[in-house]
């Protein structure tokens, strides 16, 4: 994860000038000691006291055994330029994987699986980034924001019973709470109009699968999606 965001940081900053505000100062070597020039570069599309909405697909990163999509839904709204609150779901689409069907085929026992039903929650939003790139011709702005919350994850696992093979492997629904994160790219195609891409992290504790019958302690685990949406903002 660490590496996308060093990646993702080179990436901005070759491609774009990043402000955190609106007025930059700039030394010039070749002028006056005592003279300094003002920049000033117009933010063409506030967010303060915005209300948004994004809808999106997302893919999940999480499960070794499982291809698992879904949609994600986010609403907020900034309450200052740089600082909003945000509420968010994701719903959450399974099937076995090939990972899945070769282990199901060699030992003629099914994986350890823990598949998410949905997830859901609320973030404090940091966006003192914005930006814009110059392509083909055209002027297109960005925001680029951080968000920090807690949420509930709803899953469901074959724990209890995948570590004996005279039993069906069943599956037993679970609920955690969860501690998210995550990092997301607004671009603007109007002033009411944007799509976005975003990464999300949610840590939460759970068990493992049962060993012998006796239950594992918990251990703390990830749940990540990317995600790309388009929005609405008024």
């Amino acid at each position: 994860m660490f590496k996308l965001i060093l990646v993702t940081l080179m990436f901005f900053n070759l491609i774009a000038e990043i402000q955190a505000g609106e007025k930059s100062l700039y030394d010039f070597l070749w002028l006056d000691p005592d003279k300094k020039v003002y920049v000033l570069q117009n933010k063409l599309f506030k967010k303060e006291h915005k209300f948004y909405a994004d809808l999106g697909y997302l893919s999940n990163f999480t499960s070794t055994f499982q291809q698992t999509n879904g949609i994600a839904g986010r609403a907020g709204f900034y309450f200052h330029e740089e600082w909003g609150i945000e509420g968010y779901y994701n719903l959450y689409q399974n099937s076995n994987n090939e990972n899945w069907n070769n282990v199901r085929n060699v030992n003629g026992a099914d994986p350890f699986v823990r598949r998410f039903s949905n997830s859901y929650g609320a973030m404090l939003i940091w966006s003192p980034f914005y930006g814009k790139i110059n392509t083909f011709n055209r002027i297109i702005y960005f925001d680029w924001s951080i968000g920090l919350g807690a949420g509930i994850i709803n899953a469901e696992s074959n724990r209890k019973t995948v570590d004996n093979s005279n039993l069906k492997s069943t599956y037993e629904k679970e609920k955690y709470n969860s501690l998210a994160w995550k990092t997301k790219v607004k671009f603007h195609l109007n002033e009411n109009v944007h799509v976005g891409v975003e990464w999300m992290q949610q840590h939460y504790r759970a068990p493992g699968p049962n060993s012998h019958g006796k239950a594992s302690s918990d251990t703390m685990r990830i749940n990540q999606d990317l995600t790309l949406s388009v929005g609405f903002s008024y």
